[in-house]
Formats: C-alpha cells, sequence, structure tokens
C-alpha cells in the first residue's frame, strides 16, 4: 500500500472498527478484491500500520468503475442504506479505498455496528 493510502486510511479507521463518524455521515476503509470468484464481504483485518479494513470482493472487473459499482451494490444491501448515500470519496482506481455513507451519522453508524456484531456472533 502507498504511504498516502496508508494515511488515509489510518485517519478514518478506529481500533475498533474499520470506520468513523465524519461531518455527515460515516468514512469506511475497504480493501476491494475485482474479478473474484464471487461476491462477498469478508472479514475485518489490521494491516501492517495497525489499521482496521473491511475486505470487500466482487466478480466484477476493475473496468470503468465496475467493481466500484459492485461495492456499492454489495454494501448498501447488506447495511440497508440507499446505493446513492455511498459514494468512493478515496482510491477509485486502488484497491484500498475509503467510502463515504452519507446521511444522518447516527443511523448508517447504528445499523454499520449492528451488522458487524452480527457478523461476530
Amino acid at each position: 500500500m502507498t504511504s498516502f493510502a496508508a494515511s488515509l486510511i489510518s485517519s478514518v479507521s478506529s481500533a475498533l472498527a474499520p470506520y468513523s463518524v465524519a461531518g455527515d455521515g460515516l468514512r469506511v476503509a475497504v480493501k476491494v478484491t475485482p474479478k473474484a470468484s464471487r461476491d462477498r464481504i469478508g472479514d475485518i483485518f489490521t494491516d501492517a500500520d495497525g489499521c482496521k479494513i473491511l475486505k470487500i470482493s466482487v466478480t466484477a472487473a476493475p473496468d470503468r468503475g465496475k467493481a466500484n459499482e459492485a461495492v456499492i451494490r454489495l454494501l448498501a444491501k447488506a447495511w440497508a442504506v440507499p446505493k446513492t448515500s455511498i459514494k468512493v470519496t478515496s482510491g477509485a482506481t486502488d484497491r484500498h479505498k475509503i467510502l463515504q455513507v452519507t446521511g444522518d451519522a447516527a443511523g448508517p453508524e447504528t445499523r454499520l455496528r449492528k451488522w458487524l456484531d452480527g457478523r461476530d456472533g
């Protein structure tokens, strides 16, 4: 990972989750694997810099934003938010991305925390 990407991810990742509350929603650090065998939200891992990152695999190729669109569709469905509320704000052509989930931060954070807690058990 480039130092630029590492600094972006570390600036949004908390000690416990791959997201942080931003002014108008949440910022989520993800690592995307395009051209995977299936669409899947993977585990949260800690990179060498100590940043928490959510792994995402999509079958779409990284061609003209198709993989980014697939990530947004997958996460919107899992997190029960509109697709239009998720945007790639950093790393559009990189595997490491920062996503912005807009809206009142309390709503998306509550849903994301509940979703993460459900994955642990």
